[in-house]
């Protein structure tokens, strides 16, 4: 595929983007970046920027993009190898990992779907393409277990979905952790394991 000039700014500009969400820290807000900075920062006009952004949340939703991808990755662990069980808990704790690495990305999106009906849109077409998946995955445990009661599979899935973002928010909000996982005497490791035993529980009636 060829790489074009616009393409190179629109990724600068991404860059740039993350790049300062990253050094301005938890404090950072949107109304606060100044889109001629950034441009400068990217190397292109203050017009260049709204030539392929409507505005910032519409410049963070695009970067959720590429964080949307990745977790893609985790959601194709579930037709990995091993037990539907470890893979279901390997691609949540994949999905927690990622994030943690890069919180500043969240948190701004946080804002963004705040603000921005349009961001809030972008994001809520993402969620829905996921709970898609685990309701799928959840249909399939009751044909096995020839379960025909309870919500609908959409429901459920997404409950969990609602479940993961309140715990990623409280991750990206949270203050650094110790070495030994835990954060002003919160254990997230062990806050993470409770999330897990909690999908499990509820799409196979156990975690064993």
């Amino acid at each position: 595929m060829t790489v074009t000039r616009g393409d190179r700014r629109r990724t600068a500009l991404l860059a740039a983007l993350d790049e300062h969400l990253r050094d301005a820290g938890p404090g950072a807000r949107l109304e606060d970046i100044n889109v001629a900075d950034l441009s400068r920062r990217a190397g292109v006009t203050r017009s260049a920027f709204y030539f392929y952004f409507d505005n910032k949340a519409a410049a963070v939703a695009a970067l959720m993009d590429e964080m949307y991808d990745e977790a893609w990755g985790a959601a194709d662990l579930l037709g990995g190898d091993g037990s539907m069980r470890d893979r279901t808990a390997a691609a949540i704790r994949r999905v927690f990992e990622g994030w943690g690495q890069r919180p500043h990305v969240y948190r701004a999106m946080l804002e963004a779907r705040a603000t921005s009906p349009a961001a809030r849109e972008r994001w809520d077409a993402h969620i829905a393409s996921f709970v898609e998946v685990v309701a799928a995955v959840i249909d399939a445990e009751r044909v096995a277990r020839q379960e025909t009661g309870g919500p609908p599979a959409l429901a459920i899935a997404t409950a969990l979905l609602d479940v993961n973002d309140r715990t990623l928010e409280r991750l990206v909000r949270a203050p650094d952790r110790a070495d030994d996982g835990t954060e002003d005497g919160f254990d997230w490791e062990t806050h993470v394991d409770a999330v897990v035993h909690l999908w499990l529980s509820t799409i196979y009636g156990s975690t064993r």
